[in-house]
């Protein structure tokens, strides 16, 4: 377990299904070695004005302390505290990270995970036992009632964006997608299980999405980027 490269638990870009595929859930079928999910990318936090989209530099890493380093096994409690933490910069999906029960490794061990490129959220939560993270940028902190000066437009593969902070809520249009390989999603929060999914699709050609004010965060793989429109 821990290895870069494992697949998500649940995650299938490609395939279409509202509300439950795509997020990473202890318990769903799939490999515990050699998985491989749909990325989460990066964008840059929220506040930034000077061009008005999310998915660029992010300047909010290099003014943050991180709270934990992007590569090893941290035992909840000790190690890592409870709280919503995010890391930035990620390319290739060569970032995985790993909620856990135990230490154990095994399939049953896992809660959630996922593989990212650019930026994740995550929610470590007081029952969690293990978090593991490897081949990821730091992990920093962050407050997930925070509110800055959002984008209206955002990186199609920018991964996970923080409604209200990072993107701001609206109607969104990407054009352009080939091959279902642009999915989206909408999240109520950033614990990565089925029930954390609002809805989710992946598209060819145009996609349109409303996204809500409260909506916690929007994901974006493999797609066009994305302008508000409405």
């Amino acid at each position: 377990m821990g290895m870069k490269g494992k697949v998500a638990l649940g995650a299938v870009v490609g395939i279409v299904v509202i509300g439950a595929i795509s997020a990473n859930s202890g318990g769903d079928d799939g490999g515990s070695d050699g998985k491989s999910s749909s990325a989460s990318a990066g964008q840059q936090s929220g506040g930034q004005k000077d061009t008005g989209s999310a998915g660029s530099a992010d300047t909010a890493k290099a003014e943050k302390k991180a709270a934990f380093e992007g590569d090893g096994d941290f035992e909840v409690g000790s190690d890592v505290k409870p709280g919503t933490y995010r890391t930035t910069g990620n390319t290739d999906g060569m970032c995985y990270w790993e909620r856990a029960k135990d230490a154990s490794g095994e399939l049953d061990s896992l809660l959630a995970n996922d593989n990212v490129t650019g930026t994740s959220y995550v929610t470590v939560k007081a029952t969690d036992k293990f978090f593991k993270s490897n081949g990821c940028g730091d992990w920093e902190a962050v407050d997930p009632k925070a509110k800055g000066t959002p984008a209206s437009k955002m990186s199609g593969d920018g991964g996970m964006f923080a409604v209200g902070t990072d993107i701001a809520p609206g109607t969104y249009k990407s054009t352009g997608n080939t091959d279902d390989m642009c999915y989206w999603e909408r999240t109520k929060d950033a614990d990565h299980s089925l029930e954390s999914i609002i809805a989710n699709n992946n598209v060819s050609g145009t996609a349109v999405v409303r996204i809500s004010a409260s909506d916690a965060y929007f994901k974006t793989v493999g797609c066009s980027d994305w302008q508000k429109t409405g």
